[in-house]
């Protein structure tokens, strides 16, 4: 368990913490940005987040030269594309701005070195890991040593590499977290390995552990939370049907506020591992719970067998089912009629088992 957020804790019996991951769903339109920041607040998610490139540190020249003829393009090349997506740092000054104007955690996910110094400066609460720079050592280590919280995910990687990533930032900084995630968009159900989330947490027992999806719908991400995930982060959008890639994996506002009150309520229902008898179970128990009857009539002084005893919703209430085999061999002192209840005052000096 550690503080994530100023004055909010994840991990051990701490809430989920909930990412809205709006990362360049923004269309490249900071009015659009803001909008998406006050849905994730107004849905209830904990935190509002983005994506950072500083584009020349995360690309080399011909990656971005490269033609970019898909559907969701915004430019001839793909670095035409990825620079009007970008936001610049006064933008993202403002934007952090208008997240805390409005009282939701911000951050972005540091896509480079680079990018990760400007949001050290910014002072986001913790960097967010890519599973694209999981396994890039260096980045990791220059990261760990900023000596703010981490959030790792894990998509692409095996569980050799995240050992390997463990051992890194770990005697460097020891607030950080794991996410299981595949990194495919939209994210199919027999692809997202919900029991590596059990892995982790075998493996790794001294951090938390949580789930990055990219599935369509909250069902997986609810059961990730029963699981025992800490940090729950999904893609969220404005209209599924736009422009980019990333759209179509990503929860409209109504999945996100449905997602965050679902995780919510699966959080209550967690409750205690403790079975017991519960003070909202009493009417139920009053009301239909079971009790030792007379099959026959028994007579005074009988010792009784199991073949006299049977078990009935009685009035009044006497012993319960599970005293049952206790009985046999016990003597009567009263006369008990066929159907009539078995109440402590009929058996002789009978004590029922206490089990511990």
């Amino acid at each position: 368990e550690f503080e994530l957020c100023p004055g909010r804790r994840v991990g051990g019996e701490q809430p989920c913490f909930i990412i809205a991951e709006i990362g360049q769903n923004h269309q490249g339109d900071l009015d659009i940005a803001k909008r998406m920041i006050r849905m994730a607040k107004d849905c209830g998610a904990d935190c509002a987040k983005f994506q950072k490139s500083e584009l020349e540190h995360k690309f080399n020249t011909k990656a971005l030269e490269r033609p970019y003829t898909s559907k969701h393009s915004w430019g001839r090349t793909y670095g035409e594309h990825k620079r009007h997506l970008e936001f610049s740092h006064d933008q993202y000054r403002e934007l952090k701005k208008y997240a805390e104007e409005i009282g939701i955690f911000f951050t972005a996910s540091g896509m480079d070195e680079m990018a990760v110094e400007f949001l050290h400066e910014l002072d986001v609460p913790f960097f967010k890991v890519g599973s694209g720079d999981t396994n890039n050592f260096p980045y990791l280590e220059k990261t760990a040593k900023k000596g703010r919280p981490m959030v790792i995910s894990s998509g692409m990687q095996s569980m050799n590499t995240m050992h390997q990533v463990y051992q890194i930032v770990k005697p460097i900084n020891p607030n950080f977290c794991f996410l299981q995630c595949t990194s495919a968009y939209p994210l199919q159900p027999e692809d997202v390995n919900l029991r590596v989330i059990s892995a982790y947490q075998s493996a790794f027992p001294d951090i938390p552990i949580g789930y990055s999806g990219h599935e369509t719908g909250i069902a997986i991400s609810v059961a990730a939370v029963a699981m025992g995930a800490k940090v729950v982060e999904r893609h969220v959008t404005l209209d599924k049907t736009w422009k980019g890639s990333d759209h179509q994996a990503s929860l409209e506002p109504n999945e996100l506020a449905e997602l965050v009150n679902a995780i919510r309520t699966v959080e209550k229902a967690m409750g205690s591992p403790v079975k017991q008898l519960l003070p909202c179970e009493m009417a139920c128990k009053e009301k239909l719970g079971k009790s030792v009857v007379a099959k026959v009539t028994i007579p005074e002084g009988t010792v009784l067998t199991l073949d006299m005893l049977t078990v009935k919703v009685g009035e009044p209430r006497g012993y319960p089912p599970e005293a049952i085999f206790d009985l046999v061999g016990q003597k009567v002192k009263t006369n008990i009629e066929e159907d009539e209840t078995i109440t402590e005052q009929a058996v002789e000096n009978h004590v029922k088992k206490v089990k511990c």
